[in-house]
């Protein structure tokens, strides 16, 4: 009985000394190498530091437990649940670095300047390894935590003897599921879409802001989420407005009367964009376009560092040149013309 009692004390006694050791000297060792910023990354390092709390009690409990376990009970290193949960922790281990990585790029990269190209191309191929080796780590944990039971190992050779007629059973259904995943390293390296493009698929325009394995999370204006499988950006035609550089040119078309004073809103337009911060200071144009029979079409044309800004300065400049036609030429605005003649009495036949 005393064997025992000094047995899990001891255990107890090395999981809180493994915890208290890595308390104290992960913070110390963490500020050498990354220090984070982010709410987000300082959670992960948190994270991480949990993971190895766990891996240094399996580190000290094999060397521990042959001087104080009892000599009638079976080490517990050897037991099948404690090879499971070692598995279990290095994997664990190796998914929160991946994320720990993840972070130390972000804050060691500039995202938030007008054009962040680069950043984007390298983390949205980084973002996509990172999946992919996740996904390996738990594939190989799970088969390791297979073979370290003696059942189902017995199983897996007696599954071995099927494993051509299952391969393809299996192959058939997840055909789709392999397209996309194939589909998803052909976006992550040639990448006609980056995280933070701005696109404008099925009709709606948004930015894309997840490339998972399988599918692609694009945010919509309004705050929507649309989801598309991976391979659609691969199979299907969509307008990229990122593709290679942020800036982006906006256009607003006004329909006046034929007697619209065309240079005096040339000068107008150069004035309105020559006041807001949005026009990046490269293009602006106002046009004549279309004339038709009732109206005639004006094209104004500007330029701005990207797309959000582009949609502010189009709506700007069109409320703006509507409320100075209506303020300074309020003749010139669409109308219809009727053209009236009144009809001549008939004379009456003198008798």
């Amino acid at each position: 009985m005393q064997e025992q009692l000094v047995f899990f004390s001891a255990l107890v006694l090395t999981m809180l000394l493994s915890h208290l050791l890595v308390y104290l000297v992960f913070p110390l060792v963490a500020k050498i190498f990354y220090k984070p910023k982010l709410p987000k990354a300082q959670r992960a390092m948190m994270r991480f530091s949990h993971s190895l709390k766990f891996a240094l009690f399996f580190i000290l409990w094999p060397i521990a437990e042959p001087y104080v376990s009892p000599e009638t009970m079976a080490y517990i290193r050897s037991h099948v649940l404690f090879q499971i949960f070692l598995i279990i922790n290095i994997a664990w281990i190796f998914i929160e670095l991946t994320n720990v990585l993840r972070y130390y790029f972000i804050e060691h990269y500039n995202f938030e300047k007008d054009d962040n190209l680069r950043e984007r191309r390298i983390f949205t191929q980084l973002d996509f390894i990172r999946k992919i080796i996740v996904l390996i780590i738990v594939i190989v944990a799970f088969a390791f935590i297979l073979m370290s039971i003696e059942t189902a190992r017995k199983i897996g050779a007696g599954l071995l003897t099927s494993a051509g007629i299952a391969g393809l059973i299996i192959g058939f259904a997840a055909q789709r599921s392999i397209a996309n995943l194939l589909a998803g390293f052909q976006i992550a390296f040639t990448q006609p879409i980056r995280i933070d493009d701005v696109v404008v698929v099925e009709g709606e325009w948004g930015k894309i802001e997840e490339i998972n394995l399988t599918y692609v999370v694009v945010r919509i204006w309004d705050q929507r989420r649309l989801i598309l499988p991976i391979n659609y950006f691969i199979e299907k035609p969509f307008q990229n407005w990122t593709r290679t550089t942020a800036n982006i040119w906006g256009t607003v078309f006004l329909y006046v009367d034929h007697t619209v004073p065309v240079k005096i809103l040339k000068t107008k337009l150069k004035e309105l964009l020559d006041a807001t911060p949005l026009w990046d200071g490269k293009v602006q144009v106002l046009q004549v376009t279309d004339v038709r029979e009732r109206v005639v079409e004006l094209r104004c044309l500007m330029s701005a560092r990207d797309s959000p800004s582009a949609f502010d300065l189009r709506c700007y400049i069109r409320e703006e040149m509507i409320i100075y036609l209506q303020e300074n030429y309020p003749e010139t605005l669409p109308k219809t013309r009727v053209l009236m003649e009144q009809d001549k009495a008939p004379k009456i036949p003198e008798l």
